[in-house]
């Protein structure tokens, strides 16, 4: 039986979740959670939440409130690693030794970068006004917690599988000067993840102003169901389930036979107000034993802390062995120890190296380097990473360029150049 398969999920802690975030990732990830033959990592993003908010009392209860609701929907702590980021110090050395062999350029691409740069120019301000360092090495912060405890997927919406890149593209990076020691990444996109509808139809957000809180006083809950908007269609009067809020809201918790109901409840013109209460009742049937654990980890924080603490524990068992590995491959070493690495190690940080990424545009692109970072082969835009990987085996095969323009030598470098650091890269085994 192989090793198990690790799978890391990352729960920033600003606000309070809602109807809309438990749906489309509490639920699912406890769910997923429960899978035989793999290992969960969830962590409450603490340090990535002072990048949004810089209220230490609202960090510390979202914190709080977030916990909680993870472990009320059923997370249980003792068959995954539940801990917070910022008591996993490993994480932030692992930042720093990935911040020296990551370029400034790597991440001038990332989205969040380039938005506030764009809002800027569009505002005729300095281009980095309101850019913290925070903002710009969020990447690598992110790329250390993955990467820290060797995780293998990372679930993500698409618009969040460029860090994904990012992160492999920084652990390739330290692999080429150091050996192999991080273990590269893959982003699992579910397309079958539920956005939920709000109240007045649009996807739930804060933002919008029309969330149905999740763990929120059972009165308060109803008076938010009550309030969905729905058309002038009088009781007695058929009604449309496609487009219908409340309708996909009572989906997302009712059983098949259960929304069939629903549907022919629909055809047959029943009142507003008796689905809407519907709706309340299944949506309660769930979440009040849930609520019940909620409010009481919320008023005894110190039992959160000690699973917290606990878990903290348990995953520096995983990281404090690990950074102790990567401080000896990158040369922070006890001075009695003999200095130098094996040859083994020496060879494979002399060769070239293809490093692959995912630009703005959605197409992933790869970059071949020599031992010294030097530009050779620049390729043209793939539309999956899998694609650009067959590419490259197929030029390491071959060890030669193509002919069908989707790769070319770097200005000031020959084809000559480019076919040798190709040979070279084949014939160590690579």
């Amino acid at each position: 039986m192989g090793a198990p398969l690790r799978f890391l999920t990352g729960i920033t802690t600003t606000g309070t979740p809602h109807l809309g975030n438990y749906v489309g990732a509490i639920r699912p990830a406890v769910q997923a959670s429960r899978r035989p033959g793999t290992e969960n990592f969830y962590f409450l993003a603490d340090y990535h939440a002072l990048i949004k908010c810089d209220e230490p009392a609202r960090i510390q209860r979202s914190t709080l409130e977030i916990a909680a609701c993870w472990l009320a929907a059923g997370l249980d702590p003792e068959q995954v690693f539940f801990y917070r980021q910022s008591d996993i110090p490993e994480v932030t050395e692992l930042t720093w030794l990935l911040t020296c062999v990551t370029g400034k350029g790597v991440l001038n691409r990332a989205h969040a970068y380039k938005a506030q740069v764009d809002k800027n120019t569009a505002a005729g301000v300095d281009v980095d006004a309101e850019v913290t360092m925070g903002l710009f090495m969020y990447p690598v912060l992110m790329a250390a917690d993955i990467l820290m405890f060797k995780a293998h997927r990372i679930p993500v919406g698409r618009d969040q599988v460029q860090h994904i890149e990012m992160a492999r593209d920084m652990a390739q990076s330290f692999n080429h000067l150091y050996g192999e020691h991080l273990v590269l990444p893959e982003a699992q996109i579910d397309e079958s993840v539920a956005l939920l509808p709000g109240l007045d139809g649009r996807k739930m957000s804060k933002s919008y102003d029309n969330v149905i809180g999740l763990f929120s006083p059972r009165d308060q809950v109803r008076k938010q169901i009550f309030s969905i908007v729905t058309d002038s269609r009088a009781p007695g009067e058929p009604k449309d389930t496609e487009g219908s809020a409340l309708f996909q809201i009572y989906q997302a918790f009712a059983s098949a036979e259960e929304t069939q109901k629903l549907r022919e409840a629909y055809a047959a013109g029943i009142a507003w107000s008796d689905a809407k209460q519907l709706l309340f009742e299944r949506i309660d049937r769930e979440i009040a034993p849930m609520r019940e654990k909620h409010e009481h980890l919320v008023n005894h924080p110190q039992e959160l802390e000690r699973i917290l603490q606990a878990g903290a524990a348990k995953a520096r068992g995983r990281a404090t062995p690990f950074i102790r590995e990567l401080r000896q491959a990158v040369g922070l070493r006890n001075l009695a120890d003999v200095p130098g690495g094996t040859k083994k190690d020496k060879a494979r940080a002399s060769l070239p190296a293809f490093k692959q990424y995912r630009e703005a545009d959605g197409l992933f692109y790869f970059k071949f380097v020599d031992a010294q970072g030097r530009l050779l082969l620049q390729s043209a835009g793939f539309a999956s990473p899998k694609e650009a990987g067959q590419f490259i085996a197929g030029l390491k095969a071959s060890q030669a360029l193509p002919q069908d323009g989707k790769a070319a030598p770097a200005a000031g470098v020959s084809s000559e150049q480019v076919h040798a650091a190709l040979k070279e890269l084949a014939d160590s085994g690579n």
